[in-house]
């Protein structure tokens, strides 16, 4: 089984080294200080386990895992972080908080090699779950050709369905997501994003007018020029959050 250590702390990396000793069919084959160099790693040498810290300097572990397309097995570190306790909790996927001992490693690695066939999907699960929570909604992290984009959600004028991903409209340009429309419906509304129709999501920030368009729908103009349509349920959506 290979394996890939990911944290910015080289105490704990040591610390999980050390621990490895003992289980002679893991091969230790790279360790990396932060998530890009996790990605890269992962790309490389495709490994069946991670263990991978949540906080990290440039990108966390979850939105590492998100750049990932298969992502392998993963067992979580961590110092803090109540959301994401409470997500591996309710998923069955176990972490080690830190610092951690080694017989709480030792029942880490019982339970990785007793549900193997499960891991990749509960991982899944974890992500979609940690995803909802404020801490992680405030930015998204993509792949966009071979560099890794972070967007603040400050800069997002509004969202695209795009067949399975959703493509995210700012200044620079469009990027596309592997998620979906509902995904973002529901991380964003706190920041004032509204879904207006069935393939958009706006910034309400940048709405300048609201046209009527024909029965039942309207045209919203955006500040950067651009006209979104808006659905009759979106127009009423639209109307509670700015109080018409």
């Amino acid at each position: 089984m290979k394996v890939i250590i990911i944290d910015d702390e080289p105490l704990a990396r040591s610390i999980v080294k050390e621990y490895l000793l003992q289980y002679p069919a893991i091969e230790l084959v790279q360790e990396c200080n932060d998530g890009f160099e996790g990605v890269k790693a992962i790309n490389q040498h495709q490994p069946d386990l991670i263990f991978l810290d949540i906080q990290m300097p440039k990108i966390n572990g979850f939105e590492m895992l998100e750049l990932i397309d298969s992502p392998p097995q993963v067992i979580f570190t961590t110092a803090f972080e109540e959301y994401a306790i409470k997500a591996f909790e309710t998923h069955a996927v176990d972490y080690l908080l830190k610092p951690f001992s080694k017989d709480r490693f030792d029942k880490a690695m019982q339970k990785l090699f007793a549900q193997q066939k499960n891991n990749t999907e509960k991982t899944k699960e974890v992500l979609e779950e940690v995803a909802k929570s404020p801490a992680q909604s405030n930015r998204v992290v993509l792949k966009d050709g071979g560099k890794i984009k972070i967007i603040p959600v400050t800069q997002i004028q509004y969202l695209e369905a795009a067949d399975d991903y959703v493509k995210i409209h700012t200044a620079e340009g469009g990027f596309l997501k592997k998620k979906t429309m509902q995904f973002f419906e529901d991380s964003l509304t706190a920041f004032q994003f509204v879904r207006v129709h069935r393939s958009y999501i706006i910034n309400t920030q940048l709405i300048t007018r609201i046209d009527v368009h024909e029965k039942d729908s309207h045209l919203v103009l955006l500040s950067t020029g651009i006209r979104i349509p808006v659905s009759k349920q979106g127009y009423a959506k639209l109307k509670e959050v700015l109080g018409l």
